[in-house]
């Protein structure tokens, strides 16, 4: 099957086109005519910048090209609970899961936890949040299995999937790496991370793990 990945240059999109048989990885410079670079395909996945200030405006623009293309099945890269008002960018991906819902496309929608691979476990480790919350954290590479297997398999339109691959705090990474960690000021780059930390230090982002582990067995 061949597959428009909308954001197929970043991080996320490199790994989930790197599971792909026939990937079609889109970046900024495709969208002046996003239809025409997605008519040859199948299905999408779609990752918007992350920190987007309008996301749902950015997914709203990229169902008009799918639905133009004649591209009839979707999925949608959001996040582990979207709906939460202290994050502002959580409010935008669960904004634009209804934006998906209701496209009329056959649609999946998936929900990852934190990345493994945004932690640099290679030396000491300082984040600007508790060490002690806990999280479910997803391996990049456990995304891309389970999302060429949505886009693969039948069964799986009109899901939502929340994903992780272990639970764990920041604290038990770095003991298991054997570095030091520590909690650092917030660095204030940006007011929606700023608010994505003061979440964190509070509440952390717990997601099961047994949904993965079903989808992946």
């Amino acid at each position: 099957m061949r597959v428009a990945v909308v954001g197929g240059h970043g991080k996320t999109g490199r790994a989930v086109c790197a599971a792909l048989d026939d990937p079609v990885p889109l970046g900024r410079a495709d969208w002046p005519d996003l239809a025409r670079a997605v008519a040859a395909c199948e299905a999408a996945y779609v990752i918007a910048p992350n920190l987007h200030p309008d996301e749902p405006a950015y997914v709203a623009a990229v169902l008009r090209a799918l639905t133009a293309a004649g591209v009839g099945r979707v999925v949608y890269h959001s996040v582990a609970s979207p709906y939460v008002p202290a994050m502002p960018h959580h409010l935008g991906k669960a904004v634009s899961e209804d934006l998906v819902r209701r496209s009329g496309l056959a649609w999946t929608i998936l929900q990852p936890g934190a990345y493994l691979q945004n932690l640099d476990l290679t030396g000491p480790l300082e984040v600007p949040y508790s060490l002690d919350v806990r999280f479910g954290f997803l391996d990049l590479a456990d995304l891309a299995r389970v999302a060429a297997l949505v886009l693969s398999e039948e069964g799986h339109t009109g899901a939502t999937y929340e994903l992780a691959t272990r639970v764990a705090t920041v604290r038990d990474l770095a003991a298991e790496a054997g570095v030091e960690a520590r909690q650092v000021a917030d660095p204030g780059t940006h007011p929606w991370l700023s608010a994505m930390f003061a979440y964190y230090d509070d509440h952390g982002l717990p997601v099961g793990t047994q949904v993965l582990a079903a989808l992946l067995r």
